[in-house]
């Protein structure tokens, strides 16, 4: 990008110097990339020069990410591409560009943040040195799609180095084995050459069989030859998986190594974290710190139970797999489940919930629920009990452990550390991109949200995880405009503590794509009339057009208008409140629809939670400054998920609309909910929604910065299907063929077993080289995270 501001600097000199000087003029030490467009728009405005925006030097201005401002330097990043960053400082009086490094260019920026004239001593971290040896994509559109990736390089290796990697592979399917029982293989080879005669041995005796023969009926010979159960449950499953290996063997291939290593009967336990919150199946949505992961969780549980018992008795393993779902036990949990010990999951054979209690450093049980932010001092000790429990739960290690959120995939990361088990981290929602520079300014932030603790664990977490799911390729690269999720670690840093230098590499293989879906069995098309829940009509009625209570407020004078319907937490983010503030804006809306609203309470004080106690204030004070009471309805509820399932399809019955409004969005459950009971969705762009829904197909976009906008595209399409009810029908199908193509549980879970396996088998092969970067994270971890987990003024 140094050569293209060249270029535009030769092009149009005068013009960057002005944008430079009334970027000066503002006096402020950062701007964001809105703010710097906005200016140079403003500028191509007064020049009246419609081409300038469409110049080089209008194209550098829009990669522009952040500026800082201290006269007479100006220090830009810029992203010439998703997943890149450059830095180039500026001389506001030569103008003469040059290219610096990220250090340089965080230094800058801490000096400006703490107003000082020389830049202080700061630790700087830096992973990039750990991965030199390790395979990296290179194609931005690769990124999400490392098991692809690996499979090549694997096949690769083995390709290239045919007696190592044969030999690799030997070894571990020679010390498989699930809860005791020998698998795969149970003779001692001298080499990769007797191992490839047994295996044409075995071939040929299992071809000699009838296809529907279990492996009883030919163990004997198979024992003989040095082979064990978990080839396959039939003679024609197993010598489709031998035939495999062979292929392997001959040429490897990367189609044919994965389809070999998804066959490896290696998961019967899984574990999954998830500390904060309310963790329970019933009475807990709503409550603070608890929302779409419980959900989420709860129904992957489900889908990978069904696929776990699939895929071991496909290949004639008689195990009985087990799921544990780890929280906090919370004692003072009101009514909710979140006091018992032990809680199985509906829907399933054989997963719990196991929940733990936090511990003081006396020993003595944390009794209340404690906010997200706020139990970072627990979960060290946390992890330590939670190790003995899983290990007497499993009788032995978990095959897989999975993290959720910051604070599980911290868990996640000591766990796998001490028992050697392949980890995957979810990140769900990091907080890194909702708060604006709050990484910049942690010691402003730090005594209500702690953000040095939560950052220092992400790194921790990130650069631990043998794979991280994501559910969107913005989570983790971001768009060409804004960066995502985890692309927000690569480079930051926080004043006086850390400076982070190469924090996460997007280029790495541990990433991939694996959305959630939809429970298929809850929400399904409002079509589908033989499964719908219609006793449950009389209450929804009762809920949309009943009397104001305390968990109801407003009544429509006008009944028979489509719904703009939304739900979710009543928090900041959620953006409840804007909605709200443009409805009431707009006559136009006002006038083609009723606004019907759930989320958080009617009454503030039955709320724990400060930022939804000043949502609901806020909603109050809207309602009534608007008199919405009779064109809008407001419940305080949670819902069961059978009964949220009826009222997407009743709103769709009546031709409404699903509205997500959200200042950003991880991914959006109810997004995916509301479109597979065939609701037309408008959802937020920033975030995953940007990905779910295709605009003006199966939905729309909206961005929650310009509520006007929004305003109007909803009012457009409302007024449109008044005119002709085929619109809403071609939103509604489009909405619906996207959920089965793309947002389903069976997809996801068949992905995660495999990729399981695949990162499984590679965590075994490379581990020896991982040893450089444990160290470090140890390190990292007993010298800058341990100090930050107890806050100031706490007990250590």
């Amino acid at each position: 990008m140094l050569e293209v501001l060249n270029t535009g600097l030769q092009e149009n000199r005068d013009v960057f110097y002005t944008l430079l000087r009334r970027l000066f003029l503002k006096n402020r030490p950062f701007l964001l990339q809105s703010d710097l467009r906005e200016e140079f728009n403003a500028l191509v405005g007064e020049y009246d020069q419609v081409d300038l925006a469409d110049s080089t030097l209008g194209h550098f201005v829009s990669r522009l990410q952040e500026g800082l401002f201290r006269s007479p330097w100006v220090y830009f990043s810029v992203r010439p591409g998703v997943a890149r960053l450059e830095y180039i400082r500026i001389h506001c009086e030569s103008l003469i560009p040059d290219q610096v490094s990220i250090s340089e260019f965080l230094q800058f920026k801490e000096m400006l943040a703490d107003r000082t004239e020389a830049p202080q001593p700061v630790l700087e971290i830096d992973f990039a040195p750990f991965g030199r040896g390790f395979p990296r994509l290179t194609d931005p559109r690769s990124i999400g799609q490392g098991v692809i990736f690996l499979n090549r390089q694997l096949s690769s290796d083995m390709f290239n180095k045919p007696h190592e990697g044969m030999e690799k592979l030997l070894h571990f399917l020679t010390i498989h084995a699930i809860e005791g029982q020998q698998l795969m293989l149970n003779g001692p080879f001298r080499d990769v050459k007797a191992f490839r005669q047994a295996l044409h041995s075995a071939i040929s005796a299992v071809e000699k069989q009838p296809q529907e023969a279990t492996w009883e009926k030919i163990a004997d010979k198979l024992n003989k030859l040095g082979f064990a159960p978990g080839w396959g449950d039939n003679a024609a499953r197993m010598t489709e998986t031998m035939n495999l290996l062979a292929d392997i063997l001959e040429a490897p291939s990367p189609s044919a190594l994965e389809a070999f290593l998804a066959r490896i009967p290696m998961i019967s336990r899984l574990l999954i974290l998830s500390p904060h919150g309310y963790f329970g199946q019933d009475n807990v949505l709503g409550l603070p710190d608890t929302g779409g992961q419980v959900v989420y969780i709860l129904d992957q549980v489900r889908a990978l139970e069904r696929e776990m018992y699939q895929r071991l008795a496909r290949q004639g393993v008689h195990v009985t797999p087990k799921i544990l779902i780890v929280t906090r036990l919370i004692p003072d949990a009101g009514d909710t489940t979140c006091n018992q010990r032990m809680e199985k999951v509906s829907g399933c054979e054989n997963t719990w919930i196991l929940r733990v209690p936090f511990h003081k450093p006396d020993g003595a049980i944390v009794r209340q629920w404690i906010s997200r932010f706020e139990i970072w001092p627990y979960l060290e000790s946390f992890t330590q009990s939670v190790e003995r429990e899983v290990l007497a739960e499993f009788g032995g290690k978990p095959d897989l452990i999975i993290g959720n959120y910051s604070d599980g995939n911290l868990v996640a990361s000591l766990l796998s550390q001490r028992l050697r088990v392949t980890q995957c981290n979810i990140a769900h929602a990091l907080e890194k991109t909702k708060y604006l520079h709050s990484d910049l300014y942690w010691r402003e932030n730090e005594s209500q949200y702690h953000f040095s603790c939560q950052y220092t664990a992400d790194l921790i977490a990130m650069n631990t995880a043998d794979f991280i799911i994501a559910s969107t390729y913005q989570e983790i690269a971001g768009t060409d405009e804004t960066i995502g999720q985890y692309g927000s670690y690569r480079s930051f840093t926080m004043p006086g503590l850390y400076r982070v230098v190469n924090g996460i590499d997007l280029f790495d293989p541990k990433f991939n794509i694996v959305s959630p879906g939809a429970d298929a069995d809850i929400y399904f098309p409002y079509t589908d009339h033989e499964r719908r829940l219609s006793g449950l009509a009389p209450e929804i009625e009762a809920m949309i057009n009943g009397e104001a209570t305390h968990q109801a407020r407003g009544n429509y004078l006008v009944k028979d208008k489509p719904l703009i319907f939304t739900m979710a937490r009543l928090d900041r983010v959620k953006n409840l409140t804007g909605l709200v503030e443009w409805y009431a804006a707009s006559e136009r809306l006002r006038k083609v629809a009723n606004l019907f609203i759930i989320g958080g309470y009617i009454d503030p004080a039955l709320s724990s939670d400060h930022e939804e106690q000043e949502q609901i204030r806020r909603m109050h004070h809207l309602m009534d400054t608007h008199k919405l009471d009779n064109e809008m309805r407001w419940l305080g509820m949670r819902l069961d998920k059978n009964l949220a399932g009826e009222l997407y399809r009743y709103v769709a019955d009546q031709r409404g609309i699903f509205v997500q409004p959200a200042l950003f969005e991880a991914f959006g459950l109810t997004i995916i909910e509301a479109m597979a009971s065939g609701l037309p969705v408008f959802t937020t762009r920033h975030g995953g929604p940007l990905e779910i829904v295709q605009h003006n197909r199966s939905g729309f976009h909206i961005d929650p910065n310009y509520g006007e906008s929004a305003v109007e595209l909803i009012a457009d399409f409302l007024e449109r299907c008044t005119e002709d009810p085929e619109e809403w029908t071609r939103i509604s199908q489009g909405a619906m063929a996207r959920v089965e193509e793309r947002y389903t549980w069976k997809k996801y879970a068949e992905r995660m077993m495999t990729l399981s396996r695949i990162y499984g088998f590679w965590k075994f092969v490379s581990e020896v080289e991982q040893e450089e970067t444990s160290r470090y994270l140890q390190m990292f971890y007993h010298l800058q995270f341990r100090p930050l987990m107890w806050h100031p003024g706490e007990e250590n």
